[in-house]
């Protein structure tokens, strides 16, 4: 079995609002492997961009974050001082995150802001920074790399900032890499390659990468396990075949309805739909979070609802 490089255990992210506590991760647990995909799935506000932030000590001021464990390849997270987290970000663990329209400084040339991290983690020198740039941007797929690096920003396309950001996360190779939906903004066309760069970047440095998505084309592309979120919390996780073929959560359920099928869904087809909102979860969440929007909902689905598994997967309902 591959090393673990990242292992989430009942995490708990609450943040306060003038209505009392939002409760906005609910005791989440996630492994990721050295070499393997993990894709987390859900729909907005579900949790799953909070649950990489609270990972990279990144989260939003006032939010508070608790966890039973969380380590990144053995080291606790949890007893970090802030400069060992700084120490940890971009060298050990690393994330791309959703809009490369923004997460670029403007004012800042591409080979200042690729060579940044590696200067600050002590890796080498400028001119080997400068190098290790040049050489990235071309495993990114970015011709003429070596003018690139003088450019800034607003001079690159939407699909090239995003290979600048796949390319200046890789800088010290991680052992972990976050992406929170970063094909959000881009085309069909781009999307696809940026995926299929991602798995190679991926095989090809043996890390863990743990991809946040709503898109669940995306995780049959690319995914080796997937963890779906619903309110905070996950209520299936397992191998990607597993969980697709024999969804076991309402919820996942659901969402497979709300997409179309190639070969099988007929055109014209009326695509499923899941009834219903997304619960309020500021004060006390007691039970299945799920229950007010399931078809299969009964009175037991108020009480705390145990965690399931067979072979493959896991999942949170009583069915």
């Amino acid at each position: 079995m591959s090393e673990i490089a990242l292992e989430l255990r009942r995490l708990t992210v609450d943040i306060p609002t003038d209505a009392g506590m939002l409760h906005a991760v609910r005791g989440v647990s996630l492994t990721a492997r050295r070499g393997e995909t993990l894709c987390v799935v859900g729909e907005s506000g579900c949790g799953k961009s909070l649950t990489t932030l609270a990972v990279m000590g990144l989260l939003p001021e006032g939010a508070k974050r608790g966890a039973e464990r969380m380590e990144l390849a053995g080291e606790n997270l949890l007893k970090a001082s802030p400069s060992r987290l700084r120490a940890l970000r971009g060298d050990r663990m690393a994330m791309i995150f959703q809009d490369p329209m923004t997460c670029l400084n403007p004012s800042l040339t591409i080979g200042d802001q690729m060579t940044e991290t590696f200067l600050h983690h002590g890796k080498g020198r400028r001119r080997a920074a400068l190098d290790r740039a040049v050489a990235l941007l071309e495993r990114v797929g970015i011709a003429g790399a070596a003018g690139r690096i003088g450019q800034y920003p607003h001079q690159l396309s939407g699909g090239l900032r995003q290979r600048v950001v796949i390319a200046m996360a890789l800088m010290c190779e991680p052992d972990v890499l976050l992406a929170d939906e970063p094909t959000t903004a881009l085309d069909a066309t781009v999307q696809l390659g940026i995926l299929q760069l991602l798995a190679a970047l991926q095989r090809e440095m043996h890390m863990a990468l743990v991809l946040v998505t709503h898109d669940l084309g995306i995780v049959a592309r690319i995914a080796d396990r997937v963890a779906v979120m619903y309110a905070g919390e996950v209520v299936e996780e397992g191998a990607v075949r597993a969980v697709f073929d024999t969804p076991r959560h309402p919820y996942t359920r659901g969402l497979m309805q709300c997409i179309p099928q190639p070969g099988i869904t007929a055109p014209g087809t009326r695509l499923g739909t899941i009834p219903g909102l997304v619960p309020y979860l500021v004060g006390e969440v007691a039970g299945c979070a799920f229950r007010g929007r399931c078809p299969h909902a009964m009175p037991a689905c108020a009480l705390p609802v145990p965690v399931r598994e067979d072979a493959a997967h896991a999942w949170r309902c009583l069915l």
